[in-house]
């Protein structure tokens, strides 16, 4: 099965998470030096506590053989890149525990993505830069990782 990627937007991905850019409104701080883009994302955490951690990803290529998704259940998971430089987010509906529905986006620059806690979702994979993201997720006690192998992988294709 082929499945194509499409371009990231709010809309698009709101059933998944939320978009994480500079775009819409914002607050003028620090002498009017900066703008705030303010509370982009709904951090949801069962016990624990918000991490951050510095991922370093291999860079991967189009088309991509998808043969693992996975999910968190205890807490969202925020991946913000470090570099200026779009990335492949796989995302699938669940169906009794059974990853379903998957969809492809990819990011323009300057963009990330909070994923809603228990979203199906594949591995980290930049296509382009440095492979280094900032990852905000839960820290703490129990199982916060359920993954799932695909016994027929998946090719996203452009």
């Amino acid at each position: 099965m082929n499945v194509k990627v499409q371009p990231l937007t709010a809309e698009a991905f709101a059933p998944y998470g939320e978009v994480l850019e500079c775009t819409g409104a914002s607050i003028t701080i620090n002498q009017g030096n900066c703008q705030r883009f303010h509370d982009l994302a709904g951090l949801d955490m069962d016990g624990g506590q918000v991490g951050i951690s510095l991922f370093h990803a291999k860079l991967r290529t189009l088309p991509y053989e998808l043969d693992l998704m996975e999910r968190h259940p205890l807490g969202s998971q925020a991946f913000i890149p470090m570099s200026e430089d779009g990335f492949l987010i796989l995302v699938a509906d669940d169906d009794d525990g059974v990853p379903v529905n998957i969809r492809a986006f990819v990011s323009v620059p300057n963009q990330g993505i909070n994923l809603h806690k228990n979203i199906w979702h594949g591995v980290l994979t930049p296509l382009e830069g440095s492979g280094r993201f900032v990852v905000v997720d839960r820290i703490g006690e129990g199982n916060n990782l359920e993954e799932f192998p695909l016994l027929d992988p998946v090719r996203i294709v452009r």
